[in-house]
């Protein structure tokens, strides 16, 4: 469809073609930059946290929870868990994105294929409990509106409940998915989940 309307519109408006394109590679590269800013930002705070111990405290107050949820994963992986689940929790997706690759890494072991923690772990940070959705608050300011942080209860309430049914879900298609393979639920001796 895109393709077809290039050609459409080259053909029919060639200047106004010339025009969009060009105007689209620009916001592309512009976004890019500014993507790419955000993450080496807040790759280095996460460095910075890692340095300091700042990631070992946040990792210490939610360690309980994570052990219960992801069982059988190392502290790294935790200490990682953790902090992505703090980002999340303050509406600081930039934030968060890296520290979930780091949390996939950590958890995949060098392993090809994905364990039930990482599937876990994909749809809790998907869902991701917002207590204070800065991204969606900013926006709304910006855009003029009254009361921009009006949206904070609906969206508590809104990711808590998807949140705790994604995480239901993917435990039950675990349990599943081993009754299916024949392990009951067992791990086989080299895997860890």
């Amino acid at each position: 469809m895109v393709a077809a309307g290039l050609v459409y519109m080259t053909i029919t408006a060639p200047q106004q073609a010339f025009t969009v394109m060009l105007d689209g590679a620009g916001n592309a590269v512009e976004l890019a930059l500014s993507l790419f800013a955000v993450y080496a930002v807040w790759l280095s705070v996460l460095e910075i946290m890692d340095k300091t111990g700042i990631s070992k405290a946040v990792n210490r107050l939610f360690s309980p929870l994570w052990r219960r949820i992801f069982r059988g994963e190392d502290e790294k992986s935790l200490e990682y868990i953790s902090l992505n689940f703090s980002a999340n929790l303050l509406g600081m997706g930039s934030a968060a994105t890296p520290m979930g690759i780091k949390a996939m890494e950590s958890m995949s072991r060098g392993r090809e294929k994905a364990s039930d923690n990482m599937i876990l772990f994909l749809v809790f940070n998907a869902t991701s409990i917002q207590l204070i959705p800065a991204t969606v608050i900013g926006m709304r300011a910006a855009s003029g509106s009254a009361d921009a942080a009006d949206i904070i209860l609906p969206s508590l309430l809104a990711t808590l409940i998807s949140t705790l049914t994604g995480v239901l879900l993917a435990k039950l298609c675990a349990k599943i998915c081993a009754k299916i393979n024949g392990r009951g639920g067992k791990k086989l001796p080299l895997e860890r989940s």
